[in-house]
């Protein structure tokens, strides 16, 4: 089997043990890539368990500056391979190396190492806290292992080794064990060359990242309830990750989901009156962006009856039908699409345009449907099925009771968007909507589609169940994603000598925000 993929464990790529294999799709020829890559067996999940359990040890040890040069160093590493990572990325996903890849979503992906690298030089994102009068000190560390399960959608920004989950677990003092999404081995086969280089170059433990491709269900539930893991952070499908998340729950682990979500735009009836065609266009280039494969794709349209309304959605179906269809990330992908157009029309969805796979393509024509707020009221959890891709759904309202009624009948989104009027003939009501919207997401948007999710401290990529396992937490956004894979540690009356650093009187770095006796302050305790 020496024409497979090795795996990377303890530092060192190696054959794996795993007997079985699979192999990646380029969606764009329907062809089969090489080479093959292996599905581990449980001997070679066990192993790299043990290193990772190893490597914690000697983190534990490990300054903030070395992890932060690391995650430096490997953005540097991305930044010089940007033409070789776009190739591969680019024939395992279909996704347009131009500028999609190689100049959107792979600087992102530098970018947040680089401020993940800047949060563990600072520590603030540790919250230390000192009661001088007390002699209680406490701070965020380390977890322990984490296990990173990445997405299909963005092989570089959300990769198992090389996306936000793992910036923010490397940061937060933590080794990862990367599960690659079988959509693109290649792509994270990439990623972690690059991560060995950094981590022999800044002298972090061997096994501070370790690579495996794919496991059979039983050995992925087994992985997440292990006592060497800590931790686990996983962006995927539901189904696939309720299973591991009851697997992780039943050993007491804590698992961070990002699963589905339909983001509710509303648009409100003065919205449409002053704007409509502006509004038909924005729509459109969103939800076809990237053929409608992102979590925040607007899957689901709320409006009240009017005229307006009636052209907005007359407008969104022509540019549907006139619109090249794109192609999509993986025939599995066609597949689910396809089977949730279905679940919704058998449901008394009325298909507006597309729904139906295009011929020797992986991919589905643009599509449009159409309920009333009676019938998504009625049936509320059918008609919230995601049909992950270009595809959205639009409810009906007879009037502003009635769409309070389906916000209030949402389960929980990423985010949730209401356009209202500029000359403020709808903020009477806005009220009214955006008190029960926002507390279904957790990201609340006013007149913008919700898209793009930008890299910034104050973003919540986050959101009430089902959007994610948990709705206080985000997956972008750094350092309040790094509290993810951190354990809260209380100090009380430890000797001086033996506290962190970042709870000794003296200020480590001079300018760590630390809570010193309810105080916000960057200054060294006083000493009387």
């Amino acid at each position: 089997m020496s024409n497979r993929a090795p795996v990377l464990i303890a530092g060192k790529w190696q054959e794996s043990t795993g007997s079985k294999q699979f192999t990646a799709t380029n969606p764009g020829t329907l062809e089969s890539l090489s080479p093959a890559y292996p599905i581990s067996d449980w001997s070679e999940c066990d192993r790299a368990l043990s290193a990772a359990y190893d490597a914690f040890q000697q983190m534990r040890n490990v300054s903030a500056n070395t992890i932060a040069d690391f995650l430096d160093a490997f953005a540097q590493q991305i930044d010089s391979s940007n033409a070789e990572l776009t190739e591969i990325a680019h024939a395992e996903t279909a996704l347009p190396a131009k500028p999609r890849l190689s100049e959107v979503e792979l600087p992102r992906t530098s970018g947040q190492l680089r401020q993940a690298a800047t949060a563990a030089r600072s520590g603030s994102w540790a919250m230390p806290t000192i009661d001088s009068k007390a002699n209680i000190r406490s701070c965020y560390e380390g977890i322990g292992p984490v296990a990173v399960f990445g997405p299909n959608n963005f092989p570089f920004a959300f990769g198992s080794v090389s996306g936000g989950d793992f910036a923010a677990a490397i940061a937060a003092g933590n080794p990862v064990i990367g599960k690659a999404n079988t959509s693109h081995p290649g792509t994270t086969r990439k990623f972690a060359e690059l991560a060995l280089h950094a981590v022999q170059e800044v002298g972090l433990p061997a096994a501070t990242v370790q690579l495996i491709y794919r496991l059979d269900h039983q050995d992925g539930a087994k992985l997440v309830s292990d006592h060497r893991i800590a931790a686990i952070g996983y962006t995927g499908s539901r189904r696939a990750g309720l299973a591991l998340k009851t697997a992780a729950d039943a050993a007491g682990k804590p698992i961070y989901l990002e699963l589905s979500s339909v983001n509710p735009v509303v648009m409100m009836p003065g919205a449409l009156e002053e704007r409509g065609a502006d509004l038909v266009t924005e729509f459109v280039g969103s939800v076809l962006m990237g053929s409608g494969q992102f979590c925040t794709n607007p899957g689901l349209i709320v409006a009240i009856e009017s005229s307006a309304t009636e052209s907005f959605i007359a407008g969104v179906a022509s540019k549907f039908q006139e619109a090249a269809s794109g192609t999509l990330l993986s025939p599995a992908v066609q597949t689910s699409l396809t089977a949730a157009i279905e679940t919704l029309t058998k449901a008394g969805a009325k298909l507006l345009c597309g729904g139906q796979s295009v011929p020797g393509r992986c991919s589905v024509s643009n599509t449009l449907l159409r309920v009333t707020g009676f019938q998504f009221i009625a049936d509320p959890e059918t008609f919230q099925t995601e049909a992950f891709g270009n595809a959205s759904l639009v409810v009906v309202a007879k009037n502003l009771g009635e769409a309070a009624k389906v916000l209030a009948s949402l389960e929980g989104n990423l985010t949730g968007c209401i356009y209202s009027a500029r000359n403020g003939s709808d903020d009477a009501d806005y009220g009214r909507l955006a008190d029960i919207l926002g507390q279904r997401v957790g990201r609340l948007l006013n007149d913008k589609m919700p898209t793009g999710v930008a890299v910034s401290s104050a973003m919540n990529h986050g959101g009430p169940y089902p959007a994610t396992g948990h709705p206080g937490f985000t997956a972008v956004g750094i350092p309040a994603s790094m509290l993810r894979f951190g354990k809260l540690t209380c100090y009380d009356n430890v000797r001086s000598q033996r506290l962190p650093a970042l709870l000794r009187d003296k200020n480590p770095t001079g300018k760590t925000w630390r809570l010193v006796d309810l105080n916000w302050t960057t200054d060294d305790l006083a000493t009387s």
